[in-house]
């Protein structure tokens, strides 16, 4: 045993990549046989990832999770932000040039019309919180654009730690509801081809639940929602902390 644990905490990105393989692994059966295929595989690793994620946190005392336990350690390198754009690149990698050029105007405006609406939405959602000051108002909605967002936009206006954590929250079920309607509602809004999949990732941003949701829809839409979902983030990471915060600072 002492020899185990010895090759584990020595080898801890391939426990993690092990570890991560077989909850999508199982999750996946457990999608096509009890569910039919009716909740993607990936939302209930998403979902069980995140009670798992609690467990160890609360188990360990710490703040990132299964991350905080010696022999999970290897988690907090595969969840960084190194594999996760390494990731979202390499998913991109898989699109047409010349269709996400026929789509580029498509594509522009439904990254604005996504980031705004949303962004709205998470400011009248912190305001029924009981928030009124601009920095909180900002954080939130920004956090409703997508996760990543929203604690790059609370860090660069000082927001509190609270403020940015229920960013963070609003972040994520955004991204679980993406990824689990995504492949239900597909057939009754057109989601069939690149140039819809584009608007889709522009309209609603959150990489992993648009990707997610894609794959578990058509595979061959991935890479078309994943370009314009990237380009969401970073659209929203400049707007949110900058004109939005400014806008809403005025009229506060």
């Amino acid at each position: 045993m002492e020899q185990l644990l010895k090759v584990i905490d020595q080898n801890g990105l391939i426990v993690a990549f092990l570890l991560v393989g077989l909850l999508t692994f199982f999750s996946d059966i457990f999608s096509k046989k009890v569910l039919k295929g009716k909740i993607p595989g990936s939302a209930i690793a998403i979902f069980i990832g995140l009670v798992l994620g609690y467990l160890g946190g609360e188990f360990s005392g710490g703040e990132k999770g299964l991350a905080d336990i010696s022999i999970f350690k290897g988690l907090g390198t595969l969840g960084g932000s190194m594999f996760r754009d390494f990731a979202i690149v390499a998913t991109a990698m898989g699109a047409s040039f010349l269709l996400i050029k026929k789509s580029g105007l498509l594509g522009l405006v439904s990254l604005f019309f996504g980031i705004t609406v949303f962004f709205i939405a998470g400011v009248a959602l912190a305001w029924i919180w009981g928030y009124r000051d601009a920095v909180s108002l900002v954080t939130i909605g920004a956090g409703a654009c997508t996760y990543i967002v929203g604690p790059v936009t609370g860090a660069a206006i000082g927001a509190s730690s609270e403020v940015m954590a229920l960013s963070i929250g609003a972040g994520v079920v955004k991204t679980i509801a993406v990824t689990i309607l995504t492949p239900i509602l597909a057939p009754r809004i057109g989601l069939n081809s690149p140039a819809s999949a584009m608007a889709f990732g522009g309209v609603m941003g959150t990489s992993s639940g648009v990707a997610a949701g894609l794959a578990a829809t058509d595979p061959k839409l991935v890479p078309y929602g994943a370009v314009t979902a990237t380009f969401y983030t970073g659209l929203g990471c400049l707007l949110c902390p900058s004109l939005f915060y400014l806008i809403l600072e005025y009229f506060i």
